[in-house]
């Protein structure tokens, strides 16, 4: 059984993804608006990728005898300046859901739950790609320039 302390923190994660995977959908449809197909489906992908990821959550609390709860998700930015800034804020926002799931485990530590700490270090494993793979989009976009956005449009596309 798990401590209600864990199934609320759990329920935050919850929300948190569902708030990452709206944000990420509502990235997909600013760059699909400016013209960028393969950006707006790689966002797409990333935006069901986090869906996954509170879905997920949700199936383990329930397994261990515990209540998901999906919370008020709040509303997410609509509007960015460039595909560059797009990106960097999927980085400074995963780097963000790094710390969640960080405290995340240290809950789940406090409250002596092995299993939960197991189970939840497949998502700090994952964060750790996640951070990356934002990044080396960011220095991909960096590098290439103006000239470039549309080879990377055509890269992440084959996401």
């Amino acid at each position: 059984m798990i401590t209600e302390k864990l199934q609320k923190a759990i329920n935050d994660q919850i929300t948190a993804e569902l708030w990452s995977s709206n944000l990420y959908l509502q990235m997909s449809y600013f760059l699909e608006k400016e013209g960028w197909d393969g950006f707006a489906h790689w966002m797409m992908k990333q935006s069901e990728e986090e869906k996954d990821h509170a879905n997920e959550l949700a199936h383990y609390l329930i397994k261990r005898g515990g209540e998901a709860k999906v919370d008020k998700v709040d509303v997410v930015p609509s509007g960015w300046g460039s595909v560059l800034e797009v990106f960097e804020h999927v980085y400074k926002h995963e780097c963000y859901v790094s710390e969640l799931i960080d405290s995340l485990v240290d809950v789940a530590a406090s409250e002596k739950d092995k299993a939960s700490q197991d189970f939840l270090w497949g998502f700090v494993r994952e964060q750790v790609e996640e951070e990356a793979t934002a990044a080396g989009i960011v220095e991909k976009l960096k590098k290439a320039g103006d000239n470039g956005l549309l080879f990377l449009d055509g890269q992440l596309a084959q996401r």
